[in-house]
């Protein structure tokens, strides 16, 4: 029997701001789309943790036994400077800066994004599909929604007649917005004035002539509006309606507030039962950004090469830190939090090393039954990683109080504390342990060696060397390794810094 048979998740779904019960659309299935990069520049730590957070989400699902085909989208044309309708295509702008074709621009910033998920360990999304490669179904789409009379051509651009669409429906249901309260853009732009209505956007967009992305269609030589791609493309893949819909919070108005309305035009229903965003990232309490230099790449970030950090952290490390906190929380990017997150890391790595060597008894001191659903109830509670992380940390403290025979435990109970560790931290959480981490074999030589010594300061007491014994004893200590005289021997323990 699957997983989510007996775990009940909830989602926090922004469509109605409430956490609620997650039921697909089909049963045993999940289509979850998320919106990719616009691939004209490196990825920026924020990005990268929006796409942690929805690999976190994909990942639990497959873990609760759901197959989920996942489409996350590569934006390589259609999407303006400032998000604007007006401008310069941005790959088309970093083509004409870098003088090299414009696809040159998409493989070269792709390439980058695959990399460096990569290393953060994400698993690759079940189709990655790209906005040029559905310029014939983009334009489809713009067809069926000009027969609806939702759209209208204007001087060879084509528009969503958005006052028209919201007499029925409502635009601004996803934001919480009224139409009448939007304040129109005040700047003169350029095609401002083929519009019907301000508020109306592009569906498609006649190529000046200085424009590089271009393509035929029955309103002229143009290309399609940015928020066009996502209807088609999930729509295509996942259906008219699916199930999750995920991106970063500063793409829900107006980015998710298009793909709702488009969808409703297109095909007379919600295209998504939950929609989930994340939040963003900032940089020593204040927002990433290039132009004011509070900005790091993860490449600077795993090399150390920067100035805003005093080291360099590991990407295991920077995803365990990024998933501290809840992806619909703000989280502030530091020095002092990510050391303090490295020493977390280590500390869950050290502890299930020593899972496997843990000295088993009759019966059990510890309900790791219950620690167990509590780490399912955790993630069951809108993904919720940072309290899942907190009773892992429970964990630490019982595979310690086991090593120093505080605590006991069985053998039945040990595989399911190995195992679900290594579910929750390997297979969910996406954690992989850093080579400079003491694996198994080295923990078990060092538990040697220092038993070598244990025995060797007993030999000294017998022979009434104090002098020695003490010796050994605060050498011991001074590298961490505590010593614990009883009546039944010496035990030992190691310190965590």
């Amino acid at each position: 029997m699957p997983l989510y048979e007996n775990q009940e998740l909830k989602i926090y779904n922004s469509l109605t701001g409430e956490k609620e019960r997650f039921k697909p659309i089909t049963k045993d299935y999940v289509g979850m789309y998320v919106c990719g990069p616009t691939v004209y520049s490196n990825v920026h730590l924020g990005n990268c943790r929006t796409f942690i957070s929805f690999d976190l989400v994909f990942r639990y699902l497959k873990h609760l036994g759901y197959k989920v085909r996942y489409v996350r989208n590569i934006t390589d044309a259609g999407h303006l400077e400032n998000d604007a309708e007006t401008g310069e295509d941005r790959i088309a702008k970093k083509a004409r800066l870098e003088e090299i074709e414009p696809m040159e621009v998409v493989q070269k910033y792709t390439v980058d994004f695959h990399q460096i998920l990569h290393q953060f360990n994400n698993l690759p999304p079940s189709i990655e599909p790209t906005a040029t490669g559905h310029i014939i179904e983009q334009i489809e789409l713009i067809k069926k929604i000009i027969e609806k009379g939702l759209a209208y051509e204007a001087n060879g651009s084509v528009y969503f007649d958005v006052l028209k669409y919201n007499q029925s429906k409502h635009y601004g249901i996803l934001s919480k917005r009224k139409l009448e309260d939007m304040i129109a853009n005040t700047r003169e732009l350029d095609g401002q004035s083929d519009k019907k209505n301000p508020q109306d956007f592009a569906l498609w967009k006649k190529a000046e002539p200085q424009h590089i992305m271009r393509w035929p269609s029955p309103w002229g030589v143009g290309f399609p509006g940015w928020h066009l791609e996502c209807t088609v493309m999930s729509s295509k893949y996942l259906g008219e309606s699916f199930d999750i819909h995920g991106g970063g919070m500063d793409l829900k108005f107006p980015h998710h507030e298009c793909e709702i309305a488009q969808g409703e035009a297109a095909h007379d229903k919600s295209p998504v039962n939950y929609w989930m965003h994340a939040n963003m990232l900032t940089l020593n309490g204040k927002k990433m950004a290039k132009s004011t230099g509070n900005n790091i790449l993860p490449k600077e970030l795993f090399s150390g090469n920067n100035d805003v950090l005093s080291k360099s952290y590991s990407p295991s490390v920077t995803r365990f830190f990024m998933l501290q906190a809840n992806y619909r929380s703000i989280l502030d990017f530091s020095d002092e939090a990510l050391q303090a997150a490295e020493k977390g890391f280590n500390r869950l790595m050290e502890a299930i090393s020593l899972v496997d060597s843990l000295p088993e008894s009759s019966k059990s001191s510890l309900n790791i039954s219950k620690w167990r659903q509590n780490c399912y109830d955790a993630m069951n509670d809108d993904f919720n990683s940072p309290i899942l992380i907190a009773h892992l940390f429970e964990a630490v403290k019982m595979i310690n109080a086991v090593r120093t025979e505080q605590a006991k435990i069985t053998a039945a109970d040990k595989v399911v504390l190995s195992e679900t560790m290594h579910n929750f931290v390997f297979d969910v959480m996406g954690l992989i342990p850093n080579a400079n981490l003491v694996s198994n074999q080295d923990s078990n030589r060092v538990e040697k060696l220092v038993e070598l010594l244990i025995n060797l300061r007993k030999k000294a007491r017998d022979n009434k060397d104090f002098a020695l014994s003490d010796l050994i004893r605060d050498e011991l200590n001074k590298v961490g390794i505590q010593l614990k005289d009883s009546r039944e021997g010496t035990s030992f323990t190691i310190k965590n810094d």
